[in-house]
C-alpha cells in the first residue's frame, strides 16, 4: 500500500534548521539580549507543532505518496504547507526573536513591501494557480529538486501571506482584526478557480498520476476530484475558523476593556 521507504535529506535539513535554530536562538541569543522574555509554551508548543507538521507534509510517506500515486495526497501536502505550517511558525515566534531576525531595520527593508497584503495575497494565491497547472504538477513528480524548489517557493509565499495576520514583530505590521478578517476571506476567492477545475473536470488532468485505482481502489478521476474537495472546503472552512477566532477573541477584548473602564469610572 505505502511506496519503498526512504529519506527526503532536503527535507530534512530544512527541518532540523528550524528546530535546531528555535532552540539555539532561546538558549544561546536571548540571554545577550536586553530585556528579551523567554518563548512562552505556547509559542514554543506552536513552532515545534509547525516544525512537525512540516516534516508530516514533506517527508516519508506523504511526500512519495503526493509525488507517485494519489493526487488527493498531493493537495493534502499542499494545503499543510500553505495553510497550516506559516500560521504556526509564526505564531510560535516570540516578539524579541522575531526583531532579532527579521525585524532588524535591514532585513525589514526589503521584507516589508513583499508581506504588505496585497503583495502578500496575490503572491500566495497565483502561486497555488500556478503550481496545479497540469504540466507544472508533471515537471514537480519528475524531478525531485524540481519538487522540493517549488514548494519551498509555494510555502515563502504562504508566509508573505499570512504575515499581515500574525506578524510577530510591529516592524512588520499586522491588520486590524476586521482588516485580517476580511483579507482572510478575500483568500478564498481565488482558489475556487483551480479547485472547480480540477473537481469537475471528466478528464485526468494530471496523467503522472495513474497507480491509485489498483493501490487504493480509486479511478485517477476519483482521486482527483477527491483533490478538488480538499483544496476548496479543506482550505475555505480552515480559513472560516481563523477568521472565528479572531472574531471571538477581538468581542473577548472589547468586553474586558469595557470592564476595566467601568471598573476605573466607579473607583
Amino acid at each position: 500500500m505505502l511506496p519503498e521507504f526512504h529519506l527526503h535529506g532536503d527535507v530534512l535539513a530544512l527541518v532540523a534548521v528550524l528546530a535546531v535554530g528555535y532552540w539555539y536562538l532561546e538558549a544561546r541569543i536571548r540571554p545577550a539580549v536586553a530585556v528579551a522574555e523567554a518563548a512562552t509554551t505556547r509559542q514554543r508548543i506552536a513552532w515545534y507543532s509547525g516544525v512537525f507538521v512540516l516534516l508530516v507534509a514533506s517527508g516519508y510517506p506523504m511526500h512519495d505518496l503526493a509525488e507517485e500515486t494519489l493526487f488527493s495526497a498531493h493537495m493534502v501536502e499542499h494545503m499543510l504547507i500553505g495553510y497550516v505550517v506559516p500560521p504556526l511558525l509564526l505564531v510560535g515566534m516570540p516578539t524579541w526573536m522575531a526583531r532579532f531576525t527579521i525585524g532588524r531595520e535591514r532585513v525589514a527593508g526589503i521584507i516589508r513591501p513583499l508581506v504588505h497584503p496585497a503583495a502578500g495575497f496575490f503572491a500566495f494565491n497565483l502561486t497555488l494557480v500556478a503550481i496545479h497547472w497540469p504540466e507544472a504538477v508533471n515537471w514537480q513528480n519528475r524531478t525531485e529538486w524540481a519538487h522540493f524548489a517549488i514548494h519551498l517557493f509555494f510555502f515563502t509565499t504562504a508566509v508573505a501571506m499570512w504575515m499581515p495576520v500574525f506578524s510577530p514583530t510591529p516592524v512588520l505590521s499586522r491588520l486590524s482584526n476586521p482588516g485580517r478578517m476580511l483579507y482572510l476571506i478575500a483568500n478564498t476567492i481565488i482558489p475556487i478557480v483551480p479547485a472547480s477545475f480540477i473537481t469537475f473536470s471528466d478528464i485526468q488532468l494530471y496523467p503522472s498520476y495513474g497507480d491509485a485505482m489498483s493501490t487504493w481502489g480509486l479511478t485517477a478521476l476519483e482521486d482527483q476530484t477527491i483533490a478538488g474537495i480538499i483544496m476548496k472546503l479543506g482550505g475555505t472552512f480552515y480559513l472560516l475558523a481563523i477568521i472565528a477566532t479572531i472574531w471571538f477573541r477581538w468581542i473577548s477584548d472589547e468586553r474586558r476593556w469595557e470592564r476595566v473602564e467601568r471598573e476605573m469610572a466607579s473607583g
